[in-house]
């Protein structure tokens, strides 16, 4: 089952501005505002970004369940909203947040540290 962009509060200028994928998602990249710490992508359409930037705490769309999440409203680990930026392409959304707890289901605090395919920064200094 695919998504569609669900009707919703999104400025007009900002949904004409998006690049969807098929499903009528972006990518949107969590990173803590103060650190630059990469936390998590999830996906966005309109209506979810619209909760976002009006609500202060990130909102997905859930490809799996086929609905929205708020961030820490099962888990209690909140993603409050310091900024949203939209990528040069307008294909990205990029959510600075003050991430409270994991940000990672696995209870990680990032969703980018377990598997590491490439470190140069500490190749050398093994």
């Amino acid at each position: 089952m695919s998504t569609t962009p669900r009707p919703g509060g999104l400025d007009p200028a900002v949904a004409a501005r998006l690049k969807r994928s098929p499903d009528g998602l972006v990518p949107a990249i969590a990173q803590q505002y103060d650190t630059g710490e990469v936390l998590m992508l999830g996906w966005m359409d309109d209506e979810a970004l619209h909760r976002t930037l009006t609500t202060g705490r990130c909102t997905y769309w859930s490809r799996s369940r086929q609905e929205y999440w708020v961030k820490g409203d099962t888990s209690g680990h909140f993603q409050h909203v310091k900024s949203v930026a939209l990528d040069c392409d307008a294909d990205t959304v990029l959510v600075k947040v003050d991430q409270v707890g994991a940000a990672c289901h696995t209870g990680a605090r990032t969703c980018f540290d377990a598997d590491v395919l490439l470190d140069v920064l500490h190749r050398d200094a093994k």
